[in-house]
């Protein structure tokens, strides 16, 4: 094999490397636009939500607001995830992906004053 012939195949081998951590740059991409229903798991709190962007899941309890996050960790399987709403408060939220259509999430922080810790499950349900 030529030279260049054996420099083409690492290269194509290497790219072929990159290209699932690509794929896990973003882990909640994965997750089906549509309908959500997200109930908590002890049952004191459900909403539905027309999920378009996945931090509609992240950001739960700051719905709406304008805030900057964070991952602070993540694979193929959900992601980690701290955010900060300038004068609402923050979150830090854990969300793992079952399948496209159901994901665990654990959040906790603080919004308006108000701490909140709780663990839920994310369904879709229908289209928007």
């Amino acid at each position: 094999m030529s030279r260049s012939a054996l420099s083409v195949r690492i290269l194509l081998a290497a790219l072929a490397a990159a290209l699932p951590a690509a794929a896990d740059d973003d882990p909640l991409a994965r997750l089906e636009s549509g309908k959500w229903t997200v109930r908590s798991l002890d049952g004191s709190n459900a909403r539905e939500l027309c999920l378009g962007d996945p931090a509609q899941l992240v950001r739960l309890e700051h719905a709406g607001m304008a805030c900057t996050s964070e991952s602070t960790a993540g694979d193929a399987r959900g992601a980690t995830i701290q955010y900060s709403c300038p004068g609402h408060g923050y979150g830090h939220t854990n969300v793992r992906i079952e399948t496209p259509r159901v994901a665990t999430i654990e959040t906790q922080g603080l919004v308006d004053g108000r701490p909140f810790a709780y663990r839920a499950t994310a369904r879709k349900v229908g289209p928007c």
